[in-house]
Order: structure tokens, then sequence, then C-alpha cells
């Protein structure tokens, strides 16, 4: 079953294309890139999820992530 989001694609698109227009603009490098996006994503859930409920999001979050993640070989 899909996952029905209740955010718009428009909204979603026009967020990550500002956010990796960020990294393109200090020309971060991958590791960097990937390390900072990390980090907002442990100051998100840090400051704005119950204590209780960290752990459950971040296992969420983990697993939507490598779930989307392209492993061919042509990718």
């Amino acid at each position: 079953m899909a996952i029905v989001s209740k955010y718009s694609n428009q909204q979603v698109e026009a967020l990550l294309g500002e956010l990796l227009a960020v990294l393109e603009k200090h020309r971060a490098p991958t590791d960097l890139a990937l390390m900072t996006l990390g980090n907002a994503a442990t100051v998100i859930i840090n400051d704005k999820i119950a204590p209780a409920s960290r752990e459950a999001i971040a296992q969420q979050f983990a697993q939507a992530l490598v779930a989307s993640v392209d492993d061919r070989a042509d990718a």
C-alpha cells in the first residue's frame, strides 16, 4: 500500500530544491552533505518529537531512507 503524504509534491520538491541548492552553494562534498543532513534530522527529531517517541521515529526514518535508496549499479 502506498503512503499518502499530507504535503504536495510541489511543497516537497520546492523544499528539497532549496536544501540541495544550499549544499551546492557551499560545494559540500558528499560526506559533508550527508553528515549535515543527518545532523539536521537529529536536531528536528530532538526538538520536535516527544522524548518517548524519538527512537521509534528515528527507526522509521532510517527504514524509509534505506527503502528509498536506489541500489542499481546504473543509478
